[in-house]
């Protein structure tokens, strides 16, 4: 329990220092952040090799009457995995960062807003509750907005940060409500007993649905799902190894990993597990069309991202479906997760990768402007190639195995394993269109021309997150986490097609981008990513503007005519009728007087009578 609570602590302590004390030694408070992350992976090696971990221990937060929140830590199963891919990605791209924001100005608010990330990453999961959870689930958000907005004086950063912050927050605003109707249907937010009692039979099928649905929601905005995936190819403005960081292997998977965990409330509730399913296939699908036709190199992965993650969410929601009488639940949330792993390495990889290249280029971002890098750039050429054949799903390299593990969950819907399949020619065919672009044929532009390799220091991370990505899909690579029987694998042809589809996707961007100097084949919708930016835009001012409207005209007409200036007036008016009366003549007065007693007397009689 020290050991887990050192993990979780120590990042916020790296953060504070930084914040607080370390602000105008830049150097030292890079150091002692990454120092921090260091040790938090050493510390995650010791304690994923002990053998019970299911709960390391908690105490009480908040106790009102009957209810009782705790801040407990829960680590087993696919947690293992997750605090590895946090700890490790973490420690690598605070190396990488070193050399990246060597000059920056910014470096010791960039340094402790990378600690605070890792310290509400490391808390989500651990959490051993939905509220924790949560807790941990806000504060990631709060980092993220800091550091895609870390140059916040470049009005697109600051931009990004917001729309990011407020696109979560739709998202987390259903993932609140899912938690109390949680809360309200079994009366505790602890996943152990939760499912207890779903285990008893004790729970009402549409409540449930609905509360997996708005948990849901969670993971679409965290995780970047159609409708709510505006915000993260935008959050690019960030700094490359936030994008490696955030974007790519841990903040994004977050909505993943949640789902993971509340994967026995997913099994109950199939009318949320096909939404899931659904949101997922499009999402892949939507994500690679746009990836086809962007031009900036953070961007393309951006897409790609969208794209993978579309993937995992599709396994995961297949644990909804039963065939024969029994859940596909682990297996397809083994498989989700298995690819998340995966991803985790090659796509830091490619983000690292288009960070050393944005680096060597002079912080050029347009591939069109790059050409025929692999010359100067020889390894930083070929660790990206290994990362990009990964990512297009080539044997016997990482993603290989676990796409194949989840177009096998597919199976038992056909649409989905189309759309899957299509998914996964596009993804060879997007990545290898930026491979010819970036790394073969001439240099487009001076920044290309003056390229050379990177720092030692940044090539360090790039190395080893080289192995992860050939390694990672392994039986011994993922073994201590999870059985390798519980997770599906391809068999008969499904391999061979699926190793065919990548193929065919990189042969065809291979002939169709080859030599090119721009962009040859143009489709402005997708270019324009769907126009959904721009529908948005008009969304919110037809709504915003209605909204306005009609509280102007409460306001000008109700509130300040009719309740604020009309009475003031109406007291006016009478003030001025009353003063007219004061007029300072005694007889006046005398006469008044004489009136309103004639006036008492008469009611007087009127009533007796």
């Amino acid at each position: 329990m020290t050991t887990a609570f050192i993990i979780l602590l120590l990042p916020l302590v790296a953060a504070a220092s930084n914040l607080f004390l370390l602000r105008k030694k830049a150097n030292l408070s890079a150091y002692v952040s990454t120092l921090s992350a260091a040790i938090c992976l050493v510390l995650t090696l010791g304690l994923i090799r002990q053998s019970d971990l299911k709960d390391l221990g908690s105490f009480n937060w908040i106790k009102i009457a009957d209810f009782e929140l705790n801040i407990g830590i829960e680590l087993q199963g696919l947690g293992l995995g997750m605090i590895l891919v946090v700890t490790l990605i973490g420690f690598l791209i605070h190396l990488f960062s070193l050399g990246y924001m060597r000059e920056d100005a910014g470096k010791a608010r960039y340094f402790s807003g990378l600690s605070l990330f890792m310290f509400s990453m490391t808390g989500i999961v651990f959490a051993d509750n939905l509220a924790m959870m949560f807790i941990f689930w806000e504060l990631v958000g709060v980092s993220s907005y800091l550091l895609i907005g870390h140059w916040y004086h470049k009005n697109t950063a600051a931009e990004a940060a917001k729309k990011a912050f407020f696109v979560n927050r739709i998202g987390d605003f259903g993932f609140m409500i899912g938690i109390l109707l949680i809360w309200g249907a079994f009366g505790s937010v602890n996943f152990v007993e939760i499912e207890e009692l779903l285990r008893n039979g004790k729970y009402d099928a549409g409540l449930l649905n609905w509360s997996v649905f708005c948990i849901f929601c969670g993971a679409i905005g965290k995780s970047a799902q159609v409708p709510l995936h505006v915000w993260l190819p935008d959050a690019m403005e960030g700094p490359t190894p936030v994008s490696a960081l955030i974007h790519a292997a841990t903040m994004v998977a977050a909505g993943v990993f949640m789902l993971t965990k509340v994967l026995f409330l997913i099994q109950v509730a199939p009318t949320a597990a096909s939404v899931i399913q659904y949101v997922g296939a499009i999402t892949a699908l939507i994500a690679a069309l746009m990836a086809t036709q962007q031009n900036d190199i953070k961007k393309i992965l951006a897409y790609s991202t969208l794209s993978q993650l579309g993937y995992m969410i599709m396994a995961v929601g297949f644990a909804g479906l039963w065939i024969g009488g029994e859940s596909l639940g682990e297996s397809a949330s083994n498989a989700g997760f298995f690819h998340l792993y995966t991803h985790a390495f090659f796509k830091a990889l490619l983000f690292l990768g288009s960070g050393a290249i944005i680096y060597a280029c002079h912080h050029e971002q347009n591939i069109w402007k790059m050409g025929g890098l692999i010359g100067p750039m020889k390894i930083t050429s070929i660790t990206f190639l290994i990362a990009t054949a990964a990512l297009a799903g080539i044997y016997p390299l990482s993603g290989f195995y676990s796409k194949d593990a989840i177009m096998t969950v597919a199976l038992n819907k056909p649409i989905l394993l189309v759309i899957g399949s299509f998914v996964a020619f596009l993804t060879a065919f997007y990545m290898t269109r930026l491979c010819v672009v970036v790394f073969f044929g001439k240099a487009r532009s001076w920044s290309a021309e003056e390229a050379k390799e990177v720092p030692l220091l940044m090539l360090v991370p790039l190395l080893v997150l080289t192995i992860g990505a050939i390694f990672a899909g392994q039986t011994f690579s993922y073994s201590w986490f999870v059985d390798p029987k519980k997770i599906p694998h391809p068999e008969g042809v499904l391999p061979f097609i699926l190793t065919a589809i990548g193929v065919a996707g990189i042969v065809s961007g291979f002939f169709l981008y080859r030599g090119r100097d721009q962009e040859p084949y143009p489709v402005q919708v997708l270019a324009k990513k769907f126009y959904l930016d721009e529908i948005y835009i008009i969304l919110v001012r037809i709504f915003q503007d209605a909204v306005a409207w009609v509280a102007k005209q409460i306001d000008e007409l109700l509130i300040d005519k009719l309740l604020v200036r009309g009475g003031a007036r109406l007291v006016t008016e009478i003030g001025s009728m009353l003063r007219g009366m004061q007029s300072g003549n005694l007889q006046g007065y005398a006469f008044l007087f004489g009136v309103g007693v004639i006036l008492v007397l008469y009611i007087i009689n009127a009533a007796i009578g």
